[in-house]
């Protein structure tokens, strides 16, 4: 019986080593070409999953008490079943660089166009800081300006309006100014 595990497990071995291959073409084929080898991996992805099945049948003949090591191996061979299952679906949507090139509109050198673009967009990065850093200058001098004369103004205007015009005075505390 154990034979029979283990040679299914050869097999299985075999037959990842195929699939894993083939899903990592999948993403640079395009049309039939990439059709085709989908099919292919479809295919031994079944092929897999009818193996497991046989694998489990072994393991359920196998006696309890070396059961244990043959169940844990069978966990771990369903979790790289789903590992590459999942691979299978990623590279089935991915584009080759030629396709996403294409639906882009980059031509061959783009690298080159992407660091000329790079080197533009940083030096209107640093155009764009300097110009906020003076910016913010400015507003500070102004600030600055605004709060020194904002104290002595201030003060001298508070005395002199009130004592020309009692009726700002009055609006200021809520009063009448004929009661003034």
């Amino acid at each position: 019986m154990s034979s029979d595990f283990e040679s299914y497990e050869q097999d299985f071995a075999v037959l990842t080593a195929e699939i894993t291959g083939r899903i990592g073409k999948v993403p640079k084929l395009v049309g039939d070409e990439k059709k085709q080898m989908v099919a292919n991996v479809e295919r031994q992805l079944e092929e897999a999953k009818e193996l497991l099945e046989q694998m489990e049948l072994e393991v359920r003949e196998i006696p309890p008490q070396s059961r244990g090591m043959y169940s844990s191996r069978m966990r771990s061979y369903k979790q790289e079943m789903g590992k590459l299952e999942a691979d299978f679906k990623r590279s089935r949507i991915a584009y080759s660089d030629e396709v996403r090139n294409e639906l882009l509109g980059d031509d061959g050198n783009s690298s080159e166009n992407q660091l000329i673009k790079l080197r533009e967009e940083r030096a209107h990065l640093l155009d764009n800081t300097e110009r906020l850093e003076r910016s913010s200058r400015r507003l500070e001098a102004g600030y600055q300006i605004a709060v020194e004369t904002e104290t002595p103004l201030g003060n001298g205007l508070r005395t002199v309006f009130p004592a020309r015009n009692p009726s700002l005075v009055a609006q200021k505390s809520g009063k009448d100014p004929a009661d003034m």
